[in-house]
């Protein structure tokens, strides 16, 4: 199997790619079977937050070469490339809009597409051994997976535009400095550290998450009146929502809220 699934308390799922998929994640026999459990979980309304990470030395190491050179060889690499970045920004769309909380447990190397998969999730924790690398460069490639889009949000327009050109390796700390990541840790400690966020932040309501996750994302590309009526909008349906009344009831009974899974 390219990838393994692991139920824990609180509606939280860790999803673990192997060796291979790890190596190799966007061959379609290892990136298909993924989407499809990634799609299965966010499906889930019993799943609150889905843990990805990889196995071994690498997260995620990007598109396969060695499939890149065949394909050249014989004429196929347009069509190949398009079906991987269709399939890649697809799974990421979905990851940016659902309520499901994700958090990118990156225990080794994402380069390439697999640095816009732990790109794409709401929170991103390293073990103290992980590079990140856009690896586009070399290749004499352009980016893809969403890295133009998310990275400069995380880090800025002209420390991004520098990871690019000089197509840099940032260590696991280095990122942390930029932005680009949310916190360093241990490898013995990287999934307690995940599970611990993907509870807390996964124990909302889905009117909570699916909006603000919506809302953040809109703000960067919306003028303010626009963004404006997007949260009158999202708020007025919320308030209609059981889970908003059973805020309203637990605030004034001063409690912690039951929010629903659905």
């Amino acid at each position: 199997m390219s990838s393994t699934v692991e139920r824990q308390d609180g509606g939280v799922a860790i999803l673990t790619m192997s060796l291979e998929a790890s190596r190799n994640t966007f061959n379609p026999e290892n990136f298909q079977p993924l989407v499809r459990q990634i799609e299965s979980l966010m499906e889930d309304p019993s799943c609150r937050a889905v843990i990805l990470t990889g196995s071994g030395r690498f997260f995620s190491a990007g598109g396969p070469i060695d499939e890149f050179a065949e394909a050249i060889d014989d004429g196929t690499i347009g069509n190949m490339v398009s079906e991987m970045t269709n399939s890649l920004h697809s799974l990421i769309l979905k990851i940016r809009a659902n309520e499901t909380v994700f958090i990118a447990a990156i225990n080794g190397a994402a380069a390439g597409g697999g640095l816009g998969l732990a790109l794409s999730a709401d929170y991103r924790i390293c073990s103290e051994k992980a590079k990140i690398a856009a690896a586009f460069f070399g290749l004499g490639a352009s980016p893809d997976g969403g890295t133009t889009w998310l990275l400069p949000r995380l880090v800025g327009s002209q420390r991004a535009k520098k990871f690019f050109f000089n197509n840099e390796v940032w260590s696991a700390n280095e990122a942390l400095a930029f932005g680009a990541i949310d916190e360093v840790t241990s490898s013995e400690d990287l999934l307690e550290r995940s599970i611990k966020t993907a509870k807390d932040w996964g124990k909302w309501s889905v009117n909570s998450r699916r909006s603000t996750k919506q809302l953040l994302d809109a703000s960067t590309s919306t003028f303010f009146e626009t963004q404006l009526e997007f949260e009158r909008a999202l708020m007025v349906s919320s308030a209609q929502s059981p889970d908003f009344a059973e805020g309203v009831a637990a605030f004034m009974e001063k409690r912690d809220p039951k929010f629903s899974e659905e």
